[in-house]
Order: C-alpha cells, then structure tokens, then sequence
C-alpha cells in the first residue's frame, strides 16, 4: 500500500456526469483523483492506495457510502470522509455524522462550496480569509487558560478530553450541555483546537446577552442603509467566523424566530445580511452550548426539534465539579498558580490539607467558576504562604452537601500538605466523627492559647501563628468566650 498523499483524493458515485463533474472540479484544483461507481470499486482502490480524502455518495449500487465510512474506521484509516447525500435528507447527513464523517454536502452539489469542504478536510484554508497574527496569539492564550478548567484524572473528565480529540478532526456539529460555570466555552475551544481549522477564528458568541431586535443583524451581518443608524456594511458574527468556528453559548435562550433563520443558515450554508439581495456561502463549524434540557424544551414548544437534531449530532457533557472532587486538589493548584501569577505574588500560595477537605465538603453550585472567585478571594485574605480554611470563608451550614466518601478518599492528590509538627500524637483509636474530634482539639488548642496570655487574643494568635482577624473567626466558630477562662 502506497503512503497518503493529501493531494490524491477517492471519489465515489455511480452516476458518470456527477462522479466527471467533480473530477474536473478538483483537477482543476490541483488534485490527483482516483474514481470508483460501487463500494466494491472503491473498497479496492482503498486496500491499494492510501487517500487525502474520500468523497463518496450516500446511495450506491452495492451499498451505501456509509459502509465506507465503517470501513475506514474499522481499518484505523487516515482518510477524511465526505459524504454527498439527497437534497433534504437530513436524516442520512446526521447518520453519516454520527458514523465519523468530516463532513456532508447536499445534491444538486454547489461547486464553490465543494472545493471549500474539500479544502477544509485537507487542511487547506480559504484564501480569501487568513488567520489574523493577534486574535491567533489570543486565541492560543485563551486556549492555555481553558486548560486550567480541564485538568484532571477523573473518569469523567478524561472522557470528556476523549470526546474532544475524537469529534475535533470532524465538521460534525456539537452540543455542549453543562451546568453554568463548568466550562462548556473552554471545551469547544479544545474542539476548535483541535482541528483543521485550528489557526482560524474562534468566534464566540452569548445567544442570552444579545437584544431580540439586533439578533438578526448581529449574526448575518447588515448592508449599508438597511435600517436607521446603518451607516456601513457590517458583517455578523458567520462572517467574522469563516473558516472557524462559531461557538453558539446558551443556544436555548435564542427566541423561535431567529431559531428557524439559524436552522436555514446551517442547511443552506449561506447567510443573507439584511438589507442584502444575495446570499453569501458561509464555511463555518458550528459548536453550541447549553444548561438547559434541550430535548425538555423542544417538548415545551420552545426549541425547534429539527434544529435541536441538526445542533445535537455529538453531545459533550461537561460534568459539574461536585462529580469529579477526586481534580479539586489539581484544579486548585493550577488556578492558584495563575493567579498568583496574574497578582505577581512569589511564591504561589498552597492549600493546606485541612483547606482542601473544607473545599471538598462543599457542593459547588457555581462550578470551576465559583472555585476560581473563592481561590482569588482566599489569596487575597490568607497573606502569607498557606491558605487554610477560615481563608476559604465558606460557612459550615454550606458544608458537607452530597459529600461521598468515595470522593473523600479519592483527594489523594499532588497537592502540598501543610507540614505535620514533629512529635505530635494521634489518637489511638480512630474518631467516629472526624469533623467533631479536629473541632474539639482545634477549641482546646486555642482556650489553652488565651489562658497562657490572659485572653489577649493579639498574643494567643501570634503564639499560635494567627492574625487576629483568623483567631477571631475560629473562636466564633467554635463559639469561645471569655466565660470559658
């Protein structure tokens, strides 16, 4: 079998004028092709020769495209796959998707976006757009972040990186579904990242924060006079993407109206600026994002369910950070490291270990983003190399919400440990209530402290390694007293 060539590509179709249409297409741009009427046709040209790329038709004498499509899977092949299916049959577009597909075109095939999926599944980019120096360096610098949030070991999240790599090298679209603050934006940056279109923009937009009557102009774009104030042509937010990726944030939130304009934009792959006579062809990966139940609201009458099956092809599900607690020690390094970094503060502070069990006793309602605001929170208030967990300002009655020991145990992580004092003697029998016991000896502690300094708190804290602001917190925590000397 011959190496890949990127430039010698497979064609399949079974009706001579298409299969000789496309031929000349493609030679015209450089390509070398090899042609085939049936799968079995094909199926030889495979076993001798290794592709760019195969374009093959979806309904064949011997077969259906898709059984090419299994077969280069099975067989761990290179090529990129597109598949030619009827006009209207969305149905055999989202099944040769979901069987690994990079992309689909509808018959009768335009042309001009022929060689544009075919360039994109080659890696070829679109001349009239090259990738700008600064938003590339942005993009990259984001993407360097976006990482922060998917650190981890967790099954949940390694399968979530999994997903990522394998759904990047495609132009099926995704759905992103997750609690807010999990991190679905940096998932489908990972995506774009991943991917052929990888030095293109990333363009990404918040469907919820976007006035109903600017919808329209700010996604396609407006010409020149269209309405009052349009002084200049525009483009929206497909134009700004061509060649990328459009990252769709909180697609449940967009109103049925502009629903059903999305929905033809991404069939017809052309958007109409308003004011403009003429559609523009778009070449754009659709990525969307959602906390909502998509499938709950196409029940309710508020999505549209055809666009809820062109947008749901692959679904990501960002797990919620309660359900990988086994990341928290990694993600809170990571993230005290940048903003430590950030606040240009050497060396970068550390959780200690009882810091780290008080953060795992905590729900996280807000996710990684909620970890993030109490982490900058925490340095700020702890002022000095460790932060323990009266820095962290998390209220017992917050605690200890849907905690598994499982996930307790599980917190065996690279984190550094506060520093154990030689000497000290443990307990001989394990206490039933761990929480109760540290309570218990942290009060004795601190009452023997103020005793020996006449209940001057500034002296017992200092004795103890304490600002006064934290002796103060801990003994109204612990409910401590004068009365108690």
């Amino acid at each position: 079998m011959n190496a890949a060539s990127p430039a010698r590509l497979l064609v399949v179709d079974d009706e001579p004028d298409l299969r000789t249409l496309y031929e000349l297409t493609l030679l015209r741009e450089g390509y070398e092709i090899d042609s085939a009427g049936s799968v079995a046709e094909a199926l030889a040209h495979l076993q001798a020769e290794q592709y760019g790329a195969v374009i093959t038709d979806m309904k064949l004498p011997d077969g259906s495209g898709l059984s090419l499509l299994r077969w280069l899977d099975q067989a761990g092949r290179p090529e990129k796959a597109i598949v030619i299916t009827a006009f209207g049959s969305a149905e055999n577009a989202v099944e040769a998707l979901k069987a690994g597909a990079f992309d689909y075109l509808t018959k009768p095939v335009d042309l001009r976006q022929f060689r544009l999926v075919v360039g994109s599944a080659l890696g070829r980019q679109p001349a009239a757009r090259a990738p700008d120096p600064a938003p590339a360096a942005e993009a990259a610098s984001t993407a360097s972040a976006s990482a922060l949030r998917l650190v981890g070991e967790s099954p949940a999240i390694r399968a979530v990186r999994a997903l990522v790599d394998k759904v990047g090298r495609s132009m099926a679209p995704v759905l992103v579904q997750g609690e807010s603050g999990t991190g679905k934006e940096l998932v489908a940056r990972a995506i774009h990242d991943h991917g052929t279109r990888a030095g293109q923009r990333f363009v990404a937009v918040n469907c919820g924060a976007i006035p109903e009557n600017l919808l329209e102009a700010e996604f396609f774009g407006y010409r020149k006079g269209a309405f009052t104030g349009a002084n200049e042509d525009r483009e929206g937010f497909f134009q700004a993407a061509d060649g990328g990726t459009l990252f769709l944030d909180e697609i449940g939130d967009l109103p049925l109206a502009m629903q059903s304009k999305l929905l033809r934009v991404i069939q017809e792959r052309s958007v109409r600026p308003v004011g403009a006579t003429a559609e523009t062809p778009i070449n754009v990966r659709i990525v969307s994002a959602t906390h909502k139940d998509l499938a709950a609201e196409v029940a309710a009458g508020r999505f549209r369910q055809d666009l809820f099956y062109r947008l749901n092809v692959i679904q990501i599900r960002v797990p919620p950070l309660r359900e990988r607690l086994e990341d928290l020690g990694l993600i809170s390094n990571r993230v005290l490291a940048r903003i430590a970094q950030d606040a240009g503060v050497s060396p970068t502070p550390r959780l200690t270990t009882g810091a780290l069990q008080t953060l795992a006793r905590y729900a996280f309602p807000g996710n990684v983003r909620e970890l993030e605001n109490l982490l900058h929170r925490a340095l700020a208030l702890a002022g000095g190399e460790w932060i323990d967990a009266d820095d962290l300002g998390l209220p017992d009655t917050l605690l200890d919400e849907g905690r598994s020991e499982s996930q307790f145990a599980a917190l065996d992580t690279p984190l550094a440990a506060a520093p154990v004092a030689e000497g000290l003697s443990l307990p001989e029998q394990l206490p039933s209530d761990l929480a109760r016991y540290l309570d218990e000896v942290e009060r004795a502690i601190l009452l023997r402290a103020l005793e020996a300094h006449r209940f001057n708190r500034t002296a017992a804290a200092a004795s103890l390694g304490l600002s006064l602001r934290q002796i103060r917190y801990r003994m109204a925590r612990l409910a401590i007293s004068a009365d108690d000397s």
